[in-house]
């Protein structure tokens, strides 16, 4: 017997009973389990269950009473689950955990997997009669995403970047050979709080009390005890880092996850051209930015006092307002950081000194979201298949709101049309929720659609929106390092909010040197892409990068 079914097995020998914490449903439907009256009872039911397994209950859905495998339809499943997340969510507690199986006809229950996980999601297996699911219902409400915020971190190659997180998520000081950067130079192959896995690498958070720190960020049951204690979450993810750039780390940047940047510069070396480089890309997608001197220890007062005004200067020269927080405190940080003012400060991971005034900010950092008035948009980031649900497309709300059962338009498709497809449901950090706005990182399971036509770079608007794709646009951009110079036919990837695709460039005075800025038509090369006036992306191939911004979508005109 598989493990996968050795839990399904056990959720069913431990049985129904009264005082117990496992409950048995075939099925649970809006109209009659939501329905007056109803509601209430069973989400004390659920309340009671939860508080018997010491805050953990579990629901076995697809048997009978008797906890025979009957085994029910997908659409079936899936309402069950919307059901179960609604009296959940009544209940002051959360989906933690399904798993399902598929149901033969002989009743036997063969694994499906995890259906929370895009890993999961595989070829599919013999057909089945019905579906049979165990969820983990959890006590708390789901953490709100107001109370979680994303840094993404950058700077040059030993200039403190991992040993700074590594003392901020453990509150440990350094041993000045870079102890804590341990921590964290494993794979970041976990998933935390909904986080691509491949681009979170840090998390530690507050209560009432101050920092909830990590005593192992290796050990997942420690960054889980962290998510369930914290009040707020601060989550570092590594934008830029080693050269040459990673693919997953621009994506981190370009698609929207980030709340904040967060630039080191070290106080022996000061800013460097890779600093300056990484300085040009989180500030040009107007990422709010605050720069950490590291190394304080290691350098005398008249030393940091000048890479400070280096660190200044170079702002200035940029176009932005360096804010002091030594000078200006935290309050002032707080109110002021945006695209335009960048709060500096400096650390000591050795001596701790910096830390705490490091730790107010990134406590009282308010979470940045997009406008929740404006019509829904979602660029697609990934897409999977979960058993008993079907197509899923996950990526972070740009703007507006979505419930389920509202009807959507995918696209664009490759020739540049778009489809019509419904919201099945709506999953926020693996728990099941009713509605998300902007700001949010969410799956989307969709109906009318097959896993296999959804794509990354794709958008999900409003029935009603009326879409116009583009093949080229034109736009001011900035070089930000090439080996010889740009010119007309530079073929590059541009990352623009979730696209990365080759694009052929033609600048307007014919090249572009390092360093310089100017005008460009950029024209995809093999399918049209949802683009607004406005965006900003990031393009690179090879050791050349830069920076743009979309400034006409209809350059023919």
């Amino acid at each position: 017997m598989s493990p996968d079914r050795a839990a399904l097995e056990r959720a069913i020998e431990r049985g129904e009973r009264e005082g117990g914490s496992v409950e048995f449903k075939e099925r649970l439907t809006k109209d009659l389990h939501l329905a007056d009256g109803r509601r209430e009872s069973l989400a004390a039911q659920l309340r009671h269950r939860v508080l018997s397994g010491d805050g953990e209950a579990t629901y076995v859905v697809g048997v009978t009473d008797d906890g025979a495998l009957a085994g029910i339809a997908p659409d079936e499943f899936t309402e069950s689950m919307d059901v179960l997340s609604l009296l959940a969510e009544e209940a002051d507690a959360h989906i933690e955990n399904v798993e399902t199986w598929g149901v033969d006809a002989d009743g036997r229950a063969k694994p499906k997997g995890d259906a929370r996980s895009a890993d999961s999601a595989g070829p599919a297996d013999a057909p089945a009669e019905g579906i049979v699911g165990v969820a983990t219902v959890r006590e708390g409400a789901v953490l709100e995403d107001d109370e979680h915020i994303v840094v993404g971190t950058a700077g040059h190659v030993d200039h403190g970047k991992s040993t700074l997180v590594g003392t901020l998520v453990t509150g440990q000081p350094d041993d000045g050979e870079g102890g804590t950067r341990s921590y964290l130079d494993v794979q970041p192959h976990e998933v935390e709080r909904g986080l691509s896995a491949d681009l979170s690498y840090g998390v530690y958070g507050f209560d009432d009390d101050g920092p909830v720190r990590m005593d192992n960020p290796d050990r997942k049951s420690d960054r889980a005890r962290v998510v369930e204690e914290a009040d707020r979450l601060v989550s570092f993810v590594d934008t830029v880092g080693h050269e040459p750039w990673l693919r997953t780390t621009i994506r981190g940047l370009v698609g929207q996850k980030l709340d904040y940047g967060l630039l080191t510069v070290a106080a022996d070396d000061g800013p460097t051209k890779t600093t300056r480089e990484h300085l040009g890309i989180l500030l040009a997608t107007d990422l709010p930015t605050m720069v950490v001197v590291t190394k304080a220890d290691i350098v005398s007062d008249e030393r940091l006092d000048e890479v400070e005004r280096e660190v200044e200067r170079q702002l200035r020269e940029v176009g932005k307002t360096p804010l002091s927080v030594a000078r200006h405190g935290v309050g002032a940080a707080v109110e002021e950081i945006d695209d335009t003012v960048v709060p500096v400060l400096a650390t000591s991971a050795v001596t701790m000194d910096g830390m705490d005034t490091l730790d107010e900010l990134l406590e009282r950092l308010p979470k940045t979201a997009g406008p929740t008035d404006d019509e829904f948009t979602m660029y697609v980031d990934r897409s999977y298949k979960v058993t008993g649900v079907g197509a899923v497309a996950s990526g972070t709300i740009r703007s507006g709101r979505v419930e389920a059962g509202d009807e959507l338009l995918l696209g664009p498709m490759q020739d540049g049309g778009f489809r019509e497809v419904e919201v099945r449901s709506i999953e926020m950090h693996y728990h099941r929720v009713d509605r998300a706005k902007a700001g949010r990182i969410v799956g989307i399971a969709l109906k009318g659609v097959r896993e296999a036509d959804v794509e990354r770079g794709m958008v999900l608007l409003p029935r009603d929106a009326d879409p116009d794709p583009v093949r080229e646009f034109e736009a001011e951009v900035m070089v930000l390092n090439h080996p010889t110079r740009i010119g007309e036919g530079y073929e590059p990837v541009v990352h623009l909010e979730t696209v990365s695709e080759a694009a052929v460039f033609s600048p307007e005075d014919g090249r572009l040197l390092p360093g310089d800025s100017g005008s460009a038509r950029v024209r995809f090369k093999f399918r049209p892409y949802m683009v607004e006036e406005g965006q900003r992306f990031v393009f690179r191939e090879g050791q050349s990068k830069g920076v743009g911004k979309v400034v006409d979508v209809d350059p023919t005109e």
